[in-house]
């Protein structure tokens, strides 16, 4: 995947987060940088998005997989994809139709906002999404998360994501008390500090999939898990598992 030159570093540095800096022990950090990389060559999961660079078809499965399971996107992924194949195609198509085409992923914001950026990317950018944070988090329904996978999946960049299955998994390796909702700050930072340079996509797309696959909400398999040696919550709710 060809990697985006940066661009607007000014820009780009007053966009980052206030959060604090976050020390991880160098061993643990390296540690779980090969063991997660090496996880995911091995059972990472094969899923359409990831055959693809194209900044409109990330930010499509980035949207519609807020608050929707991935077997039920992929599906309407690739319909959605053949009927509006590009940020043109689909500002030019009434709302109410982009609407109707999205059920059944839910009648809510999601396709009315998803419209609106590709709008505003038509109008402002010539139909191509920019790279620049500050820039992508001046769209409505853009927020950190999907400015992050954004540049990371669509511009091959070492950007930090954060979503329900990265908190997770960040906040019970290397935190193991606490609401993980209230230590936001602090795992934005975690997520950002543990990147290797260089290997944002990979890094990312496996930190979802572990938290999807194996450290899940509930009954995670810790057993198997290859952080376990030096994980904070290490054994989790082990009395209440059943394995």
């Amino acid at each position: 995947m060809k990697s985006a030159k940066p661009k607007h570093n000014q820009k780009r540095a007053r966009a980052k987060s206030a959060a604090p800096s976050v020390l991880v022990e160098p061993g643990a950090k390296r540690r779980f940088q090969t063991r997660l990389l090496k996880w995911y060559r091995a059972y990472g999961r094969d899923l359409p998005w990831r055959n693809t660079s194209d900044p409109y078809k990330i930010l499509v499965s980035e949207v519609m997989l807020q608050q929707t399971q991935v077997d039920r996107v992929i599906p309407k992924y690739h319909e959605f994809l053949e009927l509006y194949p590009s940020f043109q195609h689909l500002a030019r198509t009434p709302v109410e139709e982009v609407r109707k085409t999205w059920y059944p992923l839910g009648y809510n914001i999601r396709p009315h906002r998803l419209h609106s950026i590709a709008c505003e990317t038509v109008a402002r950018y010539g139909g191509a999404l920019p790279n620049d944070p500050e820039e992508l988090l001046s769209f409505k329904g853009i927020g950190r998360y999907t400015a992050g996978a954004v540049r990371s999946f669509a511009f091959n960049e070492d950007a930090p994501i954060l979503d329900t299955n990265v908190m997770r998994v960040l906040h019970r390796v290397f935190v193991g008390q606490g609401d993980p909702k209230a230590q936001k700050a602090r795992l934005w930072a975690l997520s950002e500090a543990l990147i290797p340079k260089g290997k944002g996509y990979d890094f990312n797309q496996a930190l979802m999939d572990f938290g999807a696959l194996l450290c899940i909400a509930r009954d995670p398999y810790c057993l198997l898990c290859p952080m376990k040696s030096f994980c904070k919550s290490y054994p989790f709710d082990e009395k209440k598992r059943d394995r």
